[in-house]
């Protein structure tokens, strides 16, 4: 039987086969089969599983190829590695400007992940009921920011409602991961997305007695309008991992479109003669801010290595 991992506690998946939601677990020697990050599987995964008939449960035995996955490293064992998702045909950020802030630097650091697995992502800035005349100005040069090197950006209030249609419309027959910092009001934005989540969440905790740490795993709900939508718990660490410093430009759009027309192949962007993204940065063409989190990453990368 074929199947789609929709939650995870990391011991027991709950796999939906048509109608069905099947509890399963893996086969014993799974995990040993060149697969190093701390889960095998994965929420958006596709895999096989033979029925255990006395049980009532199910054994994992095949995962098939994945199309793009996201990472995070694991809290305690930095070298070691959590997939967040697979299958993804979207990410997005949930990012507001205050109460809390997002960082410009979390912003580029989550879309240099999404960019490094091969997922498109977009920008939702919430709270928009709170903001005041001198704040919609900085809402308008965060989101010229990084409009003009392609990611959408949405104005919503989960709160008020404000614009949830257009996410809507964004989300309809997509696998989307969402994302967002603690207080960003990812939870109230799901529950306008998904009005009878609060009575599902509560049938989720109780089935996830079954493992440990479920919080920091991801969950898949079904969309009304077509497609999935996946939250995030613990999303604060995901951030840049694996990523070799040399091809990191790569993972910025405006310096990949810029760095063949650089003098030395080899460019790392930083004091070499004749780099055009350095000129960019310096005829505002590229914004310093991007520029700064591009040699924040980059050393931070350094010092790892």
């Amino acid at each position: 039987m074929q199947g789609l991992i929709i939650r995870s506690t990391g011991s027991w998946y709950q796999v939906k086969s048509g109608t069905d939601v099947i509890d399963c677990r893996i086969k014993g020697k799974f995990r040993t089969k060149g697969i190093t990050t701390t889960n095998p599987i994965a929420v958006g995964d596709l895999v096989d599983f033979d029925m255990e008939p006395e049980q009532g449960t199910g054994v994992i035995t095949r995962l098939y190829p994945r199309k793009n996955y996201i990472i995070r490293r694991s809290v305690n064992l930095s070298k070691q590695a959590q997939i967040i998702a697979a299958n993804l045909d979207l990410a997005i950020l949930v990012v507001t400007l205050a109460s809390p802030r997002t960082s410009l630097g979390f912003i580029d650091r989550f879309l240099v992940t999404a960019e490094a697995y091969d997922i498109r992502a977009a920008l939702v800035f919430n709270k928009l009921d709170l903001f005041s005349e001198e704040g919609l100005e900085i809402l308008a040069d965060y989101e010229s920011i990084y409009e003009d090197i392609g990611y959408p950006c949405y104005e919503v209030s989960a709160l008020a409602g404000t614009n949830i249609d257009e996410v809507q419309a964004i989300l309809k027959d997509k696998v989307t991961l969402i994302s967002g910092h603690s207080g960003v009001g990812k939870s109230s934005l799901i529950n306008r997305l998904l009005p009878d989540l609060d009575l599902r969440t509560h049938q989720i905790s109780e089935w996830s007695d079954k493992g440990m740490h479920t919080t920091t795993f991801a969950e898949m709900f079904e969309l009304p309008q077509g497609g999935y939508l996946i939250d995030t718990p613990g999303i604060r660490e995901l951030g840049v991992i694996d990523i070799e410093k040399q091809e990191l430009s790569h993972f910025f759009p405006e310096m990949r479109e810029r760095m063949n027309q650089c003098r030395f192949n080899n460019c790392r962007h930083i004091n070499e003669p004749g780099c055009m993204v350095l000129e960019a940065v310096e005829e505002g063409e590229i914004a310093q801010s991007r520029y700064d989190s591009y040699l924040s990453i980059y050393h931070a990368n350094e010092t790892r290595a």
